[in-house]
C-alpha cells in the first residue's frame, strides 16, 4: 500500500506544482479562471504558495505521515474552495476542481490505511 501512496502524493504534488507554476507565470488559462470566479489576479501568488505547500507536505509527508496527512487535508480544503468559488458564479464547469479533490481526497485515504 505505500507504494501507492508514494504514486498518488508524488502525482498530486507535481499537479500542483505545475498549477502554481501557471499562477506565478500568469498562464492564460489560469488567469481567465480566476477571472471568472472573481479572484484577483494580483493574489493569484498566494495560490500558488498554498499549492506549493501542499506539494511539499505531501512529499515531505512521505517521510512522516502525520505530514502527508495533513497536507492532503489541507489540499482537500483547498480544492473545496475552488469547487465553490466555481458554483458561487455559477460556472458550472467543475471538471478541473473536483477531479483535484477526488485526487486529493483519495491521496488522504490512501495514507491513512498506509500509515
Amino acid at each position: 500500500m505505500y507504494i501507492a501512496t508514494v504514486v498518488v502524493s508524488i502525482a498530486l504534488a507535481a499537479l500542483l506544482l505545475v498549477s502554481g507554476i501557471g499562477k506565478l507565470r500568469r498562464d492564460p488559462m489560469q488567469m481567465a479562471t480566476l477571472t471568472t470566479v472573481g479572484f484577483p489576479h494580483t493574489h493569484a501568488w498566494l495560490l500558488a504558495a498554498a499549492e506549493f505547500a501542499g506539494a511539499a507536505g505531501l512529499l515531505l509527508g512521505l517521510a512522516w505521515w502525520p505530514l502527508g496527512v495533513a497536507a492532503a487535508t489541507g489540499v482537500i480544503a483547498y480544492f473545496i474552495g475552488a469547487t465553490l468559488a466555481h458554483v458561487r458564479v455559477r460556472d458550472y464547469k467543475l471538471t478541473g476542481p473536483l477531479a483535484l479533490l477526488l485526487l486529493s481526497a483519495a491521496t488522504l485515504l490512501i495514507r491513512t490505511i498506509s500509515a
